[in-house]
């Protein structure tokens, strides 16, 4: 046993030394005689991963980008992420590049955990892959997500009524998640039976951490308690699946009722239909998508409106205006949402300041240069949301709260990216409008409120939450 314990300590001896040498010594490697992008490439196989994700645990995700980009290039440095070797592109300029050399000299990458969790992702040939790009702009075009505004007004006065209604305070984050859960279930499967939603709600937690955890399958681990879950509701996604099909088939069901008879009744051009396998995963990724961006989206939006009363006030003014122009018990139409400018323009400040996506990766499927640096063929390039969002060069004082940034023409391309870009921007971005527009509206004109903790920490594990869940003191609006 003696002899065990000496060789683990010789061993970690050993990594420890070979850890420091490349840390201290690996600043100018080149590829070919050309050189690489500066930076680090931190600890043997785990790279900086764990300062990487520790920022953001801390609540300041932007100073793993914003540390290297000073001390090595404002444009593009080197890292390890993932377990992989890296380059994180930087500012308007690395975003354009991105997303608009997909399949040129990038394609989609996700990290071995999203492979692990999502089977399909990985797995997919391009034609299948094709099929779901074909399909997806499909399901959330504006005419198709027309008829589901008033589904989503019904979901959210259901919502208020159930868990905010006649409550002195409540716990905003916990709950925002249980109305963006609620409305993508209704939307996406045609579930909204209360019981049946909080049994399929419970196992999210664990997929959204286990996403971007490092993927150590070990009983215990958030990676480990990531697949577990998924797997759970793709096994309850798949039984949903084969009834539709039933039901679909005898009537019971209709073709435009929902996402998913959309997609099994879906043909590509050789009249191929999708695999139940695949559509349940599918279904998956849009509940974790239609799920945990918005309510993180609907939580700062209740955040920063209980500090900033000037915007609330201005918010307040344009609901109130359509309310009353609103029949009684008259539902939310889509020309209201589109009369909501302002009320839009401060969510776009809230997804500026606090991303749902802090980022996405890319990989080089070609050796190119770029900015005067070799990229490695295979290499893995990373994006980063707030080295636009949080710098003073796109966004003056960019730590201010300022909807007027969104006024007229907008920011400058490339520089505000909550939903990415390119041929790979979020698919669900009206989606996520409309949700986050009918949210609002119910919100102000039924509530005021105040946060019960001033100064609450902010934590990103992977999408942006306040530590505590926003507790907040409601005052009802009266009439």
């Amino acid at each position: 046993m003696d002899i065990f314990y000496a060789s683990l300590l010789s061993l970690f001896v050993l990594l420890v030394s070979f850890s420091l040498h490349l840390f201290f010594y690996n600043s100018k490697p080149t590829e070919g005689g050309k050189p690489l992008p500066p930076g680090k490439t931190g600890w043997p196989v785990i790279g900086e991963s764990l300062e990487f994700l520790a920022t953001g645990w801390k609540g300041h995700p932007e100073k793993f980008i914003f540390d290297r980009m000073s001390k090595f290039s404002p444009i593009v440095f080197r890292t390890s992420l993932m377990l992989e070797d890296a380059a994180v592109f930087c500012g308007a300029q690395g975003n354009k590049f991105l997303f608009s050399n997909e399949n040129k000299h990038v394609q989609v990458w996700w990290p071995a955990s999203v492979n692990k969790i999502f089977p399909s992702s990985g797995k997919a040939s391009k034609k299948e892959a094709d099929k779901m790009k074909k399909m997806l702009p499909t399901i959330f075009k504006p005419e198709a997500l027309h008829r589901y505004v008033p589904v989503m007004d019904v979901v959210t006065r259901q919502h208020f009524a159930t868990w905010w209604d006649g409550k002195d305070e409540i716990v905003t984050y916990e709950l925002t998640k249980n109305f963006t859960f609620w409305l993508a279930c209704k939307i996406f499967v045609s579930i909204d039976e209360p019981e049946r939603v909080r049994y399929l709600s419970h196992p999210f937690k664990d997929i959204a951490t286990g996403i971007l955890a490092i993927p150590i399958d070990l009983p215990g681990t958030p990676f480990r308690r990531g697949i577990n879950a998924a797997n759970f509701i793709r096994k309850e996604l798949l039984d949903i699946v084969k009834q539709r099909k039933i039901d679909l088939a005898q009537g019971k069901a209709t073709p435009t009722q929902d996402m998913l008879s959309h997609m099994l009744l879906f043909r590509d051009e050789d009249g191929k239909s999708l695999e139940d396998y695949d559509i349940a995963d599918k279904i998956l990724g849009l509940l974790i998508g239609g799920h945990d961006t918005a309510s993180s989206a609907c939580a700062f939006i209740v955040k920063y409106l209980a500090e900033l009363p000037e915007i609330y006030n201005g918010v307040y003014k344009e609901q109130m205006e359509i309310a009353k122009s609103k029949a009684a018990g008259e539902l939310l139409s889509w020309e209201d949402l589109s009369k909501m400018k302002y009320s839009w323009n401060v969510a776009c400040e809230v997804l500026r300041l606090a991303p749902p996506l802090q980022g996405a990766f890319r990989e080089a499927i070609t050796d190119f240069m770029y900015n005067g640096y070799s990229i490695p063929k295979g290499w893995k390039l990373y994006w980063s949301a707030n080295s636009t969002h949080k710098n003073n060069k796109f966004f003056p004082d960019p730590q201010k709260f300022d909807p007027s940034r969104f006024e007229g023409q907008g920011p400058a391309p490339y520089t505000f990216v909550p939903f990415g870009g390119g041929p790979r921007m979020c698919p669900g971005k009206e989606y996520a409008r409309l949700e986050i527009l009918v949210f609002m509206h119910h919100l102000v004109t039924k509530f005021k409120w105040e946060k019960i903790i001033p100064d609450e920490q902010i934590v990103v594990n992977p999408m942006p939450s306040p530590a505590k869940g926003l507790p907040i003191r409601l005052y009802p609006r009266k009439g």
